[in-house]
């Protein structure tokens, strides 16, 4: 049974939606027009203003010594030339293993440093 007697469900649903008052009949806006949100969803906001930002590290921090690349491959070509010249039998003495290890040391400090390298 329909509300208000004698009248059909069809004209009482078109008669009711039509009746709303404050919202539009077809689209428009469904939030208020202007003014800032305090919500903030989807917006922009910068980095400084969000707490957020890093500063980057300044380039003089970031750099390495000017001898320090040229260090990195002499050690290499050091630790290179003493296992080299230990199986030539250039080194003074008999083919050792200490000049094995030396090398392999020096070729490892090289390593090092040249992860450090900027």
């Amino acid at each position: 049974m329909v509300p208000g007697g004698s009248q059909s469900l069809v004209s009482w649903t078109v008669a009711k939606s039509s009746s709303r008052s404050g919202r539009a009949a077809r689209g428009g806006r469904t939030t208020p027009k202007g003014g800032p949100s305090t919500k903030g969803v989807g917006r922009y906001t910068p980095a400084e203003q969000s707490g957020r930002y890093t500063r980057p590290v300044p380039t003089t921090v970031r750099r390495s010594a000017p001898w320090f690349g040229p260090a990195i491959l002499a050690l290499m070509v050091l630790g290179i030339l003493m296992i080299l010249l230990n199986y030539l039998t250039v080194l003074p003495g008999a083919v050792s293993v200490w000049y094995l290890v030396a090398g392999l040391v020096v070729i490892f400090a090289a390593f090092i440093m040249a992860t450090t390298y900027r």
